[in-house]
């Protein structure tokens, strides 16, 4: 089923587990994210910056969606990710996105309440769910970077407010993660965490799961966390294994004998990050 945030942490909450939130990084790996995601058994939110769903087209990315959506029997849900600009908003809910992020996290706080606000009467009166932020989470990504000196975990009265005040579907939290984050893991502040959960009742969001130890994940969902974003890992993957093949080939050979196995490559951490966001030993 082509479907929204908001439905599938909605059942994420009831069997206590998060849904991975994977960065698609060209059209090429899209389908093999969604199949992974088939193969577990699990929903997948697919996201894309602009910058990415521009080059890509919009409606291209969700017409692919949808249609495997509906042809293969998987829960996919389809989030535009870390939105500054309304146009980008609109552009993404009218090509058919059914899930977006709009990120005021830079902002004053009164600010980031009415910009957020504006964006979930838009989204919410077209059946389209939105993800805030609220803190400010470090490292690099497209269209995002933050000094480390520049952090600022959210704090759970503010979030309570926050929440109240705008009526997101989820809220992104700090709490220690980076963007762009392969080479290390961080250490996330756990017990900040489970405050947030106690405070507010939407589910949470992880960004730079990249970067967060796999031991932590489960923590992560007991508390709350019930979108859990992995974009780094995948385009590592999916580049280092892209110029092996094409080191390798002939000039002539055909393109989809290299891209073949970089999409293998994508399939094989989605399922593994599946595997432990599905929380199948919890109690």
């Amino acid at each position: 089923m082509y479907t929204t945030l908001r439905k599938v942490t909605e059942k994420a909450e009831k069997l206590n587990f998060t849904v991975g939130s994977f960065n698609m990084h060209n059209l090429e790996m899209l389908p093999s994210m969604i199949m992974a995601a088939k193969e577990m058994g699990s929903p997948i939110i697919i996201q894309t910056s602009a910058g990415t769903a521009k080059y890509i087209g919009y409606g291209v990315i969700a017409s692919v969606c949808k249609y495997m959506a509906e042809h293969e029997s998987v829960d996919v849900v389809l989030h535009l990710d870390h939105a500054k600009d309304f146009q980008d908003i609109r552009d993404a809910i009218e090509a058919g996105y059914t899930s977006v992020m709009y990120d005021g996290s830079s902002l004053p706080f009164k600010e980031n309440i009415l910009r957020t606000q504006e964006v979930v009467n838009y989204a919410h009166a077209r059946g389209v769910s939105v993800e805030g932020e609220l803190g400010t989470i470090g490292g690099t990504e497209e269209g995002v970077f933050v000094k480390e000196n520049e952090k600022v975990f959210t704090d759970p009265e503010a979030a309570k407010q926050f929440v109240e005040a705008t009526g997101v579907d989820a809220l992104a939290v700090a709490i220690g993660t980076n963007h762009g984050q392969y080479k290390s893991k961080t250490e996330l502040n756990l017990p900040l965490l489970k405050k947030i959960n106690e405070t507010i009742d939407v589910p949470l969001v992880i960004h730079g799961g990249t970067g967060v130890k796999e031991e932590d994940i489960r923590q992560c969902t007991n508390y709350g966390v019930r979108k859990f974003n992995v974009g780094t890992e995948l385009l590592v993957g999916w580049t280092k294994e892209a110029k092996r093949m094409f080191g390798q080939t002939k000039e002539d050979a055909s393109l989809r004998n290299n891209i073949l196995p970089c999409n293998d490559v994508v399939s094989t951490v989605i399922k593994h990050k599946i595997g432990i966001f599905l929380n199948l030993n919890a109690n």
